[in-house]
């Protein structure tokens, strides 16, 4: 049968698409029930309201789960029905009615482009906005596995300028055993302390109680010495700085992401690789969708003995490992050894060479 051009790129998208929503609908489906069979307790003993557990927590678990395994999705769908198309041989008619393995891929690259760009304005967009619900939820109705960190902090600020607190009270606000040293030259030049630092809304600044100021003069025997009762101060530390995990960075949206790196990078804050692991993600996961759609069909467009179950295996086990080095390769940015920027791209790099190769040796 003779397959137009135009003909073919809508049946190959339609399978392509159709295939990915219904496969994607399941393993969410699955994995909720599981979800909820393990924190029901949960939602039981703190009283959780069926709407909120819906609106508040499911409805924005959905989309950070899909687009986190997208890749697996997409992997896992070319190979389903381009195995089910080499096996009732119409990959062999196509290519038999002159159409080139070059021209066929056109549909699988629209498919995957259309599943990139959804995915990344889920990332840009919709999923930090959805976390910021999912987590006020979890912290509300669920149990804190991962408490914040409240007693002995050091911060630098800026370049030169480091605050430590002894323990910081998130019910008035208050930072206690406060002090902020300023360093020049690798040289302490002034240490201000204070027994308390109390956070001012509407000032946006700390107002310091019982303070101490000491200015280290050189080439003096005598450091000049200022105490008092009272000191209203702006320093580079906001009320927000006390609540930010390394997690937190899911939460924001991309403008107030590129914001805080900004931010960081003036304070020469380390904690800055968390926040440039979270930009990069975003936009190296939608990425994925052209290589693992492109591998899929090179790895599934023969007809093999067995049917489809070797290449929905392999399908899973490439798949896996994708996402697997994904996390793994985050590892170097944490010791330092890669930049943040070239560790999130490596799995790709490194797929896209090996996608390269098995497209080159697929049959055409």
């Amino acid at each position: 049968m003779y397959l137009k051009p135009k003909l073919l790129d809508w049946y190959i998208m339609k399978r392509f698409l159709l295939t990915f929503s219904i496969m994607l609908l399941l393993i969410v489906g699955i994995v909720i029930i599981f979800d909820i069979s393990e924190k029901i307790d949960d939602f039981v003993s703190h009283n959780a309201p069926l709407h909120a557990i819906v609106f508040d927590y499911y409805l924005n678990f959905i989309p950070f789960f899909m687009n986190m395994f997208s890749p697996l999705f997409v992997f896992l769908t070319v190979i389903f029905f381009t195995s089910r198309m080499a096996a009732h041989s119409e990959i062999v008619a196509i290519l038999s009615c002159g159409i080139s393995f070059h021209r066929m891929m056109i549909p699988y690259i629209v498919s995957a482009a259309l599943i990139a760009l959804i995915s990344l304005g889920l990332n840009l967009y919709v999923i930090p906005a959805a976390n910021a619900d999912r987590n006020a939820f979890q912290a509300k109705y669920m149990k804190d596995r991962r408490p914040f960190n409240f007693k002995n902090i050091h911060y630098q600020i800026s370049p030169g300028q480091f605050v430590y607190v002894g323990s910081f009270s998130k019910w008035n606000n208050t930072a206690y055993d406060f002090t902020l040293e300023k360093i020049e030259n690798n040289k302490l030049v002034s240490k201000l302390s204070a027994e308390t630092a109390v956070w001012d809304s509407i000032q946006s600044a700390w107002t310091l109680k019982r303070y101490f100021i000491r200015d280290y003069i050189e080439g003096s025997l005598r450091d000049q010495v200022r105490t008092g009762n009272k000191l209203d101060t702006v320093i580079n530390l906001d009320i927000s700085d006390f609540y930010r995990r390394a997690s937190s960075v899911q939460n924001l949206q991309y403008g107030e992401l590129n914001k805080l790196i900004d931010k960081q990078i003036m304070r020469g804050d380390a904690n800055v690789k968390y926040s440039l692991i979270e930009k990069h993600q975003r936009w190296a996961l939608p990425f994925s969708a052209f290589i693992l759609t492109i591998m899929g069909v090179a790895l599934s467009s023969k007809k093999k003995r067995g049917g489809i179950g070797w290449n929905l295996t392999l399908g899973i086990g490439l798949s896996f490992s994708y996402i697997l080095f994904m996390k793994f390769s985050q590892m170097f940015v944490y010791t330092g050894a890669l930049s943040p920027a070239f560790a999130i791209w490596m799995p790709n790099i490194i797929f896209m060479i090996i996608t390269a190769f098995l497209y080159k040796i697929a049959p055409k």
